[in-house]
């Protein structure tokens, strides 16, 4: 199996579009036609992952965290950054990030952490903007099912838990070939009034060459007439955090017993207890603070997140707890999401999670 196999399926799931401008998800180090034998996952990619990566005979790291985030200017080894890159090359190890692309996916990052929790009824916190666009087309009666099906099969028209979706509108074309045409339907230098249908569907922005490609190459004229128009919808699939209640509602205190628990913690840093139940909780794997606001207006009783600062806390207000986990802490089951997410894809693949600890802070007691 080659590297760009497994890029292919992971960005089908979590596509580079859906990462934050800051960030540089995708393969950084290597060539995604190599021969990929075994692969490592590590939420973090330092040095210590590439010599546990060399031990296991592994030659791609999919990491969560980019060990690059902006451009290097020289390779001297002078910081760690430059001496993973370097000791990947000289080993001919691959690297691959998936940062906030799978943050932003329902089921990724912070998905994982609600499962954790057993959150029920889960959807994204903040959806994303921009990433929808429509497709509008016109057909001829005789092609409509076979243009349709054609824009289907591309992975246009899904829409939640339904697919196939589209608005049809019945109407009549006209049109009039000029000298070097070759029209499927009409005759040069006469106008034409055929029946068409005007098919509308709605798709991800990261399809549109596929589904424009296999349109075209179903409808029967010359000349297609067609627009694609940008959505300012909010994709409810893709976004940031997650939002989710529990089964039962708990006290404050059995609540924070039960988040150390279940996410295996050493501390919490919370805001003052408000007296009241937990039922709906909001989470965000790694620095979420910028979700508090959504976190407050969808009706969470506390918000759990990461790299909150200390005046930062005072936003609660009152008015919902903030939990702080750590930034290690709330990402660290994504190595085990990646796992099964590429098991399930490729199950006689060799994939498996590093035995190192990349976590750089450490609790002393």
């Amino acid at each position: 199996m080659r590297i760009k196999e497994i890029i292919k399926y992971l960005e089908e799931i979590a596509p580079l579009n859906y990462q934050e401008s800051y960030d540089n998800s995708g393969l950084i180090v290597g060539d995604p036609e190599q021969e990929v034998h075994k692969a490592l996952i590590s939420l973090d990619c330092t040095e210590a992952v590439v010599d546990d990566a060399i031990a296991k005979g592994c030659n791609l790291i999919i990491s969560h965290h980019p060990i690059v985030f902006s451009g290097l200017k020289k390779f001297t080894g002078k910081n760690y950054v430059e001496r993973v890159v370097i000791k990947a090359i000289k080993n001919n190890i691959a690297l691959y990030a998936i940062h906030t692309n799978l943050d932003n996916v329902l089921g990724g990052v912070s998905s994982k952490m609600a499962d954790m929790l057993n959150l029920n009824s889960q959807a994204v916190l903040r959806p994303k903007t921009g990433l929808l666009k429509k497709l509008v087309v016109y057909v001829p009666r005789t092609h409509v099912e076979e243009v349709r099906q054609a824009i289907f099969d591309a992975g246009a028209g899904a829409i939640g838990d339904y697919d196939q979706c589209s608005y049809n509108t019945a109407g009549y074309g006209t049109f009039r070939p000029l000298e070097g045409a070759n029209p499927a339907i009409g005759t040069v230098g006469d106008q034409e009034r055929v029946e068409e249908t005007k098919i509308e569907v709605i798709f991800p922005a990261q399809s549109e060459r596929k589904i424009l490609v296999s349109m075209l190459s179903a409808h029967p004229y010359e000349e297609v007439a067609y627009q694609v128009v940008g959505l300012d919808n909010p994709f409810l699939y893709v976004g940031s955090g997650i939002i989710g209640n529990l089964e039962n509602p708990m006290d404050e205190m059995e609540f924070l017993a039960y988040l150390k628990d279940k996410m295996k913690l050493n501390v919490i840093r919370h805001t003052k207890t408000l007296g009241k139940k937990i039922s709906r909780v909001a989470v965000c794997g790694g620095a979420g603070g910028f979700l508090l606001g959504d976190a407050k207006r969808s009706g969470a009783d506390i918000f759990i997140t990461a790299d909150y600062k200390y005046h930062e806390f005072f936003d609660a207000e009152g008015e919902i707890i903030i939990a702080d986990i750590g930034h290690f802490e709330s990402e660290q089951f994504t190595q085990e999401l990646l796992l099964d997410i590429i098991q399930k894809k490729f199950a006689n693949f060799a994939v498996l999670l590093t035995e190192i600890d990349t976590n750089p802070i450490k609790y002393y007691s």
